[in-house]
């Protein structure tokens, strides 16, 4: 007996349609057609077996048994109360109703379903004098209603629950992608069945390894639904055991020729000790644990180790990613500082790379820098997101940031003594940076008393402060003599108006310094050595980033290799970041202002590195030494001059409070640690008790830098260790 085809649905994520109507007409199916979030197809019982055990994109398959009108609940009622279920499952059984309404005059799907499940109940009741019990878990079967407007459609669901539950997963940790979603990802990537064994899939961002996985059963020919044990039809009245062990035994035959084949290079990092652990559990559920290779690792520490054969040749791979998505408003900033940071690293290790990158914010998407040339709309759960595709470019070798040009226009008379002073230390300073590839550095400093203000150069912006005149002198002087000033800076150097940013400076008291000037928020990313930094020119009495401190920060990360790193007052943690970029263990950074330690976290993410191993503590930096029991190898302190805080009543004064502070430092500093401690304070005395206790070196003069040379007492700085006792 020829059995007739019959008509089945697979339901799927939005975007997805494409890719399932592939896929299940390459299973067998006929005629198939879809509409959004719908695959319709005909074929015989064997194909929506197959669907249930081969698809990787499809959420359910769903078999229809009738239709009828469903214009309201009571329709419902009436045409479930019709149909004989016994046919399909025993009073003895369970069962679950899910519904779902297009256009429908009915509002409330769960009501509807249960008046779906009123009319079995009420039918077995009728036959049987007892009726099914209910199990919304894992049930016998389970009925899934699609209402269309006034239609109703009663249909077995073949899958039993959503064909994303492979089996595998174990764990998943913070927001895995479902597993349909992961294998779209990684298909509309390019990879797939007949991808080379030469190949290389690379997830630098792979928490809980999803995507590696997914690839890893596409490559093997590996059924997705192999690793289940429950589907919706397995206590069908109607299902055909023998054909369905079939056809699993084909599938595993499939599996075992496909683990068999060369493999290609599978690899995944995180940062998160706990996505690597349920990444690993994962993997081994899957049985694939000599098929991929995942690590602990920070983006930062991301590299093209990837060889040929050939000595020096690099092999094309592929790169799929899911970064964060910065759905929050605190951690926006921080996020797009992450792909600000993936996409250069992208260009500097992956050109020629073929990458699919998962955003789920599209604000984010620009912060990439690479334009894609395909993008699929697609859907994590009820969020749209972006999936873009790119080949990486090749990276330019013109990294450097633009510099400054002196003008040798002439100016007027009356300021032609500043004029003079700042092109010729124009001159000097900007040759010797642009020798030693410095991009942010001190032109001016008070040179002239006179002219009495400090100018600073980040990149190709110029940043003038003027000192706070004496009260002796006339205000409108003063803004007369600040206004000759910038016109100068600007004619000499050739500047538009928005490449110059100007401030007055007063003397800082209690919390002053976190106050904002301004509220334009725009931080400008520039380059120290080998860490990008982030300053605002604007909002802020200080930009961020202290440049007297040049030479002290290179000299943290040339210590920190491996070393447990401590930041008191750590302002910006630019110091953090040299020490993380310095190949720190761990680093911890106190500072009690929230501003400065989200910007703290921007920096360490500009720099591709996570809160995992950089810890971020706010807290009054005395206090929380007074708790804490860490030990650490490098710490370094550079205390504001005088603050107080409204949180902790507390007034610091470094003169005063410096001893009490660095001894409480100095206990958490371990057996062959040093402590680098610095102020800016010009009047400042370290206390002798300190130099007698400890091995203490006065290293300022070789911390100044060339910039700072006009200023030597910008700051104070000294090298402090534990004496060596017995």
């Amino acid at each position: 007996m020829i059995r007739k085809p019959r008509t089945f649905t697979a339901t799927c994520a939005a975007g997805l349609e494409l890719l399932v109507t592939e896929e299940i007409a390459s299973l067998g199916g006929l005629e198939v057609n879809s509409s959004p979030g719908r695959v319709f197809f005909k074929g015989h019982l064997e194909t929506a077996y197959r669907a249930c055990l081969w698809s990787r994109f499809a959420t359910r398959t769903l078999m229809p048994l009738v239709t009828f009108p469903g214009p309201d609940t009571d329709g419902l009622y009436q045409g479930s109360f019709n149909v004989d279920w016994n046919e399909h499952f025993s009073v003895d059984g369970t069962f679950a109703v899910d519904c779902t309404l297009h256009n429908s005059a009915i509002k409330h799907s769960k009501y509807a379903a249960l008046r779906i499940k009123d009319a079995i109940v009420d039918r077995f009741r009728q036959q049987f004098g007892r009726r099914p019990s209910i199990d919304t878990v894992h049930p016998d079967i389970r009925i899934h209603a699609i209402v269309d407007k006034k239609q109703a459609t009663l249909c077995l669901d073949l899958s039993g629950e959503s064909l994303h539950r492979r089996g595998y997963r174990i764990s998943g940790g913070e927001a895995p992608l479902k597993e349909t979603l992961a294998a779209a990802i990684v298909r509309l990537n390019g990879w797939h069945t007949a991808a080379s064994s030469d190949c290389i899939l690379l997830d630098p961002m792979c928490g809980s390894a999803t995507m590696l996985i997914e690839a890893a059963l596409m490559y093997a020919d590996i059924a997705p639904g192999l690793g289940r044990n429950y589907f919706g039809f397995l206590k069908w009245r109607g299902h055909r055991k023998a054909l369905w062990q079939e056809l699993v035994a084909e599938a595993r035959d499939r599996k075992k020729q496909g683990l068999g084949r060369p493999w290609p290079r599978i690899v995944g990092y995180d940062t998160s000790r706990d996505a690597i652990h349920h990444a690993n559990a994962n993997i081994r559920q899957a049985e694939l644990s000599t098929k991929i290779h995942v690590e602990r690792q920070e983006l930062a520490q991301l590299t093209n180790l990837f060889s040929g054969k050939a000595r020096d040749e690099t092999l094309i791979g592929q790169i799929v990613v899911n970064p964060p998505y910065g759905e929050r408003l605190d951690s926006f900033d921080t996020v797009r500082y992450i792909y600000r940071f993936l996409g250069r690293k992208l260009r500097e290790q992956f050109s020629g790379w073929q990458t699919g990158v998962f955003i789920g914010n599209h604000k984010l998407a620009y912060e990439i820098g690479i334009q894609p040339h395909k993008q699929y709309r697609l859907y994590n759960g009820p969020l749209a997101c972006t999936l873009h595709i790119f080949t990486v470019p090749v990276e330019s070798n013109q990294t450097a940031a633009p510099t400054l040009q002196v003008s040798e226009n002439p100016l007027i008379k009356a300021d032609e003594a500043f004029a003079n002073r700042l092109r010729k230390n124009c001159k000097a300073i900007i040759k010797w940076a642009q020798r030693e590839n410095i991009s942010c550095y001190r032109i001016y400093d008070a040179d002239l008393p006179e002219y009495n203000a400090a100018i600073d150069v980040y990149n190709n912006l110029v940043h003038v402060q003027e000192y706070a005149p004496p009260k002796i002198i006339d205000p409108a002087k003063a803004r007369s003599r600040f206004k000759q000033i910038v016109q100068v800076v600007r004619d000499v150097l050739g500047l538009t108006r928005s490449q110059i940013f100007i401030k007055v400076r007063h003397r800082q008291k209690g919390r002053a310094q976190y106050q904002k000037m301004n509220n334009k928020g725009r931080m400008y990313e520039v380059q120290e050595g080998n860490c990008r930094l982030l300053v605002n020119l604007s909002d802020y009495l200080d930009t961020g980033l202290f440049l007297d401190h040049r030479i002290t920060r290179s000299m943290v990360q040339s210590k920190a290799k491996k070393k447990r790193f401590l930041n008191l007052f750590g302002y910006t943690g630019t110091a953090t970041v040299h020490a993380a970029v310095g190949g720190a263990k761990k680093t911890v950074t106190v500072d009690l202002s929230p501003v400065y330690l989200q910007w703290a976290r921007s920096n360490l993410a500009l720099n591709g590195f996570s809160d995992e191993n950089n810890r971020l503590i706010r807290s009054d930096c005395m206090e929380w030494l007074k708790k804490t029991r860490e030990q650490f190898d490098l710490i370094f302190a550079d205390p504001p001059t005088f603050s107080n805080s409204k949180s902790t009543g507390r007034i610091f004064d470094i003169q005063r409070d410096h001893s009490a502070l660095l001894r409480l430092a100095m206990r958490r500093l371990a057996p062959g640690g040093m402590l680098v401690f610095s102020t800016n304070f010009r009047r400042f005395k370290m206390g002798r008790e300190l130099l007698s206790d400890f091995e203490v070196q006065d290293i300022t003069r070789s911390t100044i830098p060339p910039d700072f040379k006009r200023t030597p007492r910008i700051h104070q700085c000294w090298l402090m260790r534990k004496n060596n006792v017995g």
